[in-house]
C-alpha cells in the first residue's frame, strides 16, 4: 500500500465528514472505505453486473436528491420484472378499485406527451393515470442540484438541449403546448472575470472562445509518453502539429474533422428510399471509411466519442442511416451551437417540468413561468390527487401488464404495479407502453410472438454522466480554454458553459466563480457485438462502487489540471454520478428498414396496437431524444383513439 496514503491526501479522499461525506445530514461512505478502495492492489475486480456496495454516493440536493441516474430500487425492481419475480399473477395483489380511459407506463418524455396529447384530444371527460417507476419524474431527463459556498447551481443527469422549431410545426405545437417561452433564453449568463475574455457557449456539448480562437485544448498523458501530460490548445486551428499522433492519424481526423470526402457521401430524399436502405445496410464505420478513406483505428479513435454520446456506442456496432439522424430525420429551424442550441440549466428537466405543470397545474408551486417552474419545488402531494383528469403516481413500477380476455375483443387491459413493496392493480381501456422496450417485453404479459420477437432485436448501451462541483474553475482559465477533450482515463470531454440566467441566482460567470462540470462517459468496446458491449458495459456500470468512481474522477482531473492550479481536496465541492443502464438503443444495420426482404423489426411494434395497448418510446425511432419521444407517443395515443376509443 506504499503510495496511497500520501495519494489519498492529493486527491481529497481524506477529507473531514463534515466537508465531503456529510450533505444535509446524509452518511454517504466512510473515510475507512474510500481509503480502502482507492488504493490498487484493493480494488475488486469487475463482476457480472450485481450492484455494488456503496454504490450510490452523494446526489445532490432538492426535489431530485432521491433520484440521481437510475438508482438502486429501480434498478432492483426492474430485475424483479426480468428474472421471472411477477411471471405469474400474485394473490396478494390488491385491486384499486380505479378504472381510467388510458394509463401511461412511464413519466419522461414520452409518457408525459403520450399523457399530454390524450388530454388534449381524448375530450374533457376523459382521464388518464401516469406510472413512473422513479422517486421523481423526467426519465433520463432529470437535474442534479448543488449549493457551493452560496451558490445554487444546476447539471443535466442527461437530456441536455434543444434547438428552436420551425414555425408552425408539429414540434412548435409541442413546445407552445408546455408554455415553453422563448424570451427566456434571450439572457444568458455575462462574463465576470480577467482580459481576456472567453465566450462560453449556452450548451454541455458547445466550446467557448477566447479572442476569437476555439478554447479548447487536447491532454496527452501516459498513454501517449507524456507524464506530466501536455496540453496542445485550439489543436484543429493549428492542424493537430504538437500532438503525439503518428502523421497518418493526424492527416486521418483532419480528412475526418474537415469532411474531406473522397467518394462522394451517400445522401437520400426521403427515408426508405433506395439509398437510405443503402445506408442501413451497412455499419456507420464502413460508411465513413468508404466516404473519408480513413482506417478503423482513426475513427475508434476521434468518432466513437462523439457517436456514443447521442447513440450509446461507437460507429462499429451502428446503421450508417444515423449519419444523418439528427439533420434530416428530426431537423430544427437552426443546429447551430452559436446561434440555435438553448440550454435550461440543468438540461432537459426544464421541459419535463414544463409539461407536468400543463398536465397537473398544482404540481408545481406558483404560476406557470419559466423562472417559477425551474425554480420552485414540487408539490409532490399535488400529483396523484382523487378527482383530476391527469394523474402521477411515482415510485410506481408496471409488472404486468394484460388484456382481461382476449386482447381483440378485451374491454379492459388490467395493469400490475408495485409501490411501497406492495403489489396494486388498476385497469384502464387502453394503455400506452412509454418505457423502454427492455422492460415492456417482459411487462406486456399476453404480448403476441411477432413483437416479441420484434423486441428481441433491441440492443441497448448504458451510459453514465458525472456532474462535478468546483469551487472555481481557474485552472482552465489559466490554459486558455473553457472545453477539454482527452484519449485516456476516465471520461473524454468536460466544459465550462453559461447558464440562462432566469435559472441561476447570478447574472454573471467568471473562472474565480463556482460551476459544475459534466463528464460523459460511454462503455463501449469497439470491435465487439452490440449486444455484447452493452452487456460488458452494464455490467462495469453497476459493480462499481461510488468510492471507484470518485477516484477515478479526482485523479484524472489532478492529472489533467494540477500543474495549472487545479487542487483536488480543495476545489472540489461535490460529486454526483448519474448511471442509466439502458441510456441508448443502439440502431445496428437493418434496423430502420429491415435486411434480406424482411420488414424492420420495429415495424411490428409502430404499425399499430395491440389490443389496447399502443408502443411509443423512443428507442422504437432508433434515437433516444425528445423529439422522437414526442413523435411516437403522438402516433400512439392517435392510434388507440382512431381505432380503440372511437
Amino acid at each position: 500500500m506504499g503510495g496511497c496514503p500520501h495519494r489519498h491526501t492529493l486527491l481529497g479522499l481524506d477529507e473531514p465528514i463534515a466537508r465531503r461525506d456529510f450533505l444535509d445530514g446524509v452518511l454517504l461512505a466512510s473515510a475507512d472505505v474510500l481509503l480502502a478502495r482507492s488504493c490498487p492492489i484493493l480494488l475488486r475486480a469487475q463482476g457480472t453486473g450485481e450492484i455494488s456496495a456503496d454504490w450510490t454516493g452523494y446526489t445532490g440536493e432538492g426535489d431530485y436528491q432521491a433520484s440521481a441516474g437510475n438508482t438502486e430500487r429501480v434498478i432492483q425492481n426492474a430485475h424483479a420484472v426480468r428474472d421471472g419475480q411477477y411471471d405469474k399473477p400474485r394473490s396478494e395483489s390488491t385491486e384499486t378499485g380505479e378504472a381510467y380511459d388510458c394509463i401511461v407506463v412511464g413519466g419522461g418524455f414520452a409518457g408525459l406527451s403520450a399523457a399530454l396529447f390524450f388530454s388534449e384530444q381524448a375530450g374533457p371527460k376523459r382521464n388518464c393515470l401516469i406510472l413512473d417507476n422513479a422517486r421523481i419524474f423526467g426519465g433520463v431527463a432529470k437535474r442534479n442540484e448543488f449549493v457551493v459556498d452560496g451558490h445554487r447551481l444546476f447539471a443535466p443527469q442527461a437530456s441536455v438541449h434543444f434547438q428552436p422549431p420551425y414555425p408552425d410545426s408539429f414540434l412548435k405545437s409541442v413546445y407552445d403546448a408546455m408554455g415553453l417561452d422563448w424570451d427566456a433564453f434571450q439572457s444568458y449568463q455575462k462574463w465576470q472575470g480577467p482580459s481576456p475574455e472567453i465566450s462560453l457557449p449556452r450548451s454541455a456539448y458547445g466550446q467557448g472562445t477566447m479572442n476569437g480562437k476555439p478554447a479548447v485544448g487536447f491532454f496527452f498523458g501516459a498513454k501517449y509518453g507524456h507524464k506530466p501530460g501536455i496540453w496542445i490548445t485550439d489543436p484543429w486551428g493549428k492542424k493537430l502539429e504538437g500532438t503525439p499522433f503518428p502523421e497518418t492519424t493526424r492527416s486521418e481526423m483532419l480528412a475526418l474533422h474537415g469532411e474531406q470526402a473522397v467518394r462522394p457521401p451517400l445522401v437520400y430524399d426521403y427515408p426508405g428510399d433506395a439509398v437510405s436502405r443503402q445506408l442501413d445496410s451497412m455499419t456507420l464505420e464502413d460508411y465513413l471509411i468508404r466516404t473519408y478513406g480513413v482506417s478503423r483505428e482513426t475513427i475508434r479513435l476521434l468518432v466513437a466519442g462523439e457517436s456514443s454520446g447521442g447513440f450509446g456506442l461507437g460507429p462499429d456496432a451502428l446503421s450508417a442511416f444515423l449519419y444523418y439522424e439528427w439533420s434530416k430525420v428530426i431537423p430544427t429551424v437552426d443546429d447551430s451551437m452559436a446561434t440555435g442550441i438553448q440550454m435550461f440549466p440543468g438540461g432537459n428537466s426544464g421541459m419535463i417540468r414544463l409539461l407536468v405543470k400543463t398536465l397537473i397545474p398544482e404540481s408545481i408551486v406558483g404560476p406557470r413561468t419559466m423562472q417559477a417552474v425551474w425554480n420552485n419545488p414540487v408539490n409532490f402531494s399535488a400529483l396523484d390527487r382523487t378527482g383530476q383528469r391527469v394523474r402521477l403516481r411515482l415510485d410506481s413500477t408496471a409488472v404486468r401488464v394484460e388484456h382481461l380476455g382476449e386482447p381483440d375483443k378485451s374491454d379492459f387491459v388490467s395493469v400490475t404495479y408495485t409501490n411501497g413493496g406492495r403489489l396494486f392493480r388498476v385497469k384502464a381501456k387502453t394503455v400506452v407502453m412509454a418505457g423502454g422496450g427492455w422492460m415492456t417485453k417482459h411487462v406486456v404479459r399476453d404480448l403476441d410472438e411477432t413483437r416479441r420477437k420484434s423486441y428481441e432485436e433491441f440492443n441497448y448501451s448504458p451510459y453514465m454522466t458525472a456532474n462535478v462541483a468546483v469551487r472555481n474553475w481557474r485552472f482552465l482559465y489559466n490554459l486558455g480554454i473553457s472545453s477539454a477533450e482527452w484519449f485516456e482515463g476516465f471520461g473524454r470531454y468536460v466544459n465550462v458553459r453559461k447558464s440562462a440566467t432566469f435559472g441561476v441566482d447570478s447574472p454573471t460567470i467568471g473562472p474565480d466563480l463556482p460551476t459544475v462540470l459534466t463528464f460523459f462517459v460511454d462503455f463501449a468496446k469497439p470491435g465487439l457485438p452490440a449486444r455484447t458491449q452493452g452487456q460488458l458495459g452494464r455490467a462495469e456500470l453497476l459493480s462499481t462502487s461510488f468510492a471507484d468512481y470518485e477516484r477515478q474522477i479526482r485523479q484524472q482531473m489532478t492529472d489533467m489540471f494540477a500543474a495549472s492550479g487545479f487542487e483536488a481536496r480543495r476545489d472540489i465541492a461535490g460529486i454526483v454520478l448519474n448511471r442509466f443502464g439502458h441510456a441508448f438503443i443502439n440502431p445496428q444495420p437493418g434496423f430502420f428498414f429491415g435486411r434480406d426482404g424482411q420488414p424492420a423489426a420495429r415495424d411490428a411494434l409502430r404499425n399499430g396496437p395491440f389490443g389496447r395497448i399502443a408502443f411509443s418510446h423512443s428507442d422504437l425511432a432508433g434515437a433516444m431524444d425528445h423529439r422522437n419521444a414526442f413523435l411516437e407517443s403522438k402516433r400512439a395515443v392517435n392510434q388507440l383513439l382512431d381505432r380503440v376509443l372511437t
